[in-house]
């Protein structure tokens, strides 16, 4: 079985939109587009380049489909632009039929039974870099197994996030931490599973923690 990995340049609010440029992904007013640019560095280039040395097929939405294939196979003969355009291209979607960049295939239907029997089948493992609306699904399906998280060392307080609300609770293992000479934390983390509710209270609560509780409860229901 294939593994999944969803790949992301991220700030440290979760935002994931329009790092490279302004004109990638300016949908909902989005104005601070190309905020990774200031933090490139030949060590974080030479990292992700690392990162897509080894053979790999891409899964991507239509949006990041159409980023993609309106740049790298323009981008020269450049180590990154010549493993994806090297690379086979799975793209979900309902809307596109046919496909300008070489290599690339439409996966139609439902998102989750495609994905599904894709990574069910032969092949090395599967990039998903972007696709936002797409990643989300596939967090909620589970299917995702590892996350390369970029983490840049800025906010911006808007725009479409990596971990958008509605995902399920889950747990993740470190396994693979950098930090680039532009202060660019290179994350890896592993899926390990649903979240597991713990508690640090004690199981017998004070008087005083009950009348808290209750306090909050009262609250929560004049504002209802």
């Amino acid at each position: 079985m294939r593994k999944i990995i969803a790949a992301n340049h991220i700030t440290l609010d979760g935002v994931i939109q329009s790092g490279g440029g302004p004109e990638e992904d300016p949908r909902g007013g989005f104005t601070q587009g190309g905020w990774q640019v200031p933090f490139r560095s030949p060590d974080g280039g030479a990292a992700v380049a690392e990162f897509m040395s080894r053979e790999f097929d891409l899964l991507l939405g239509r949006r990041t489909y159409e980023i993609f294939a309106a740049f790298w196979p323009y981008a020269g003969d450049h180590p990154v632009a010549n493993a994806i355009n090297k690379a086979t291209k799975y793209v979900v979607t309902n809307t596109l039929d046919s496909f300008d960049w070489g290599n690339t295939y439409g996966l139609s239907g439902d998102a989750v039974d495609q994905v599904r029997r894709l990574k069910a089948s032969d092949g090395p493992d599967l990039h998903i870099w972007g696709s936002s609306e797409l990643l989300q699904t596939l967090i909620a399906a589970q299917l995702v197994d590892e996350f390369r998280i970029w983490i840049y060392p800025l906010i911006l307080g808007k725009g479409k996030r990596l971990f958008e609300e509605g995902v399920p609770p889950l747990s993740f293992t470190l396994v693979e931490s950098r930090t680039t000479s532009k202060g660019v934390l290179l994350n890896t983390y592993r899926t390990v599973g649903p979240f597991a509710k713990k508690s640090a209270q004690p199981d017998t609560p004070s008087d005083a923690e009950l009348v808290r509780r209750k306090k909050l409860a009262d609250e929560f229901v004049k504002k209802r």
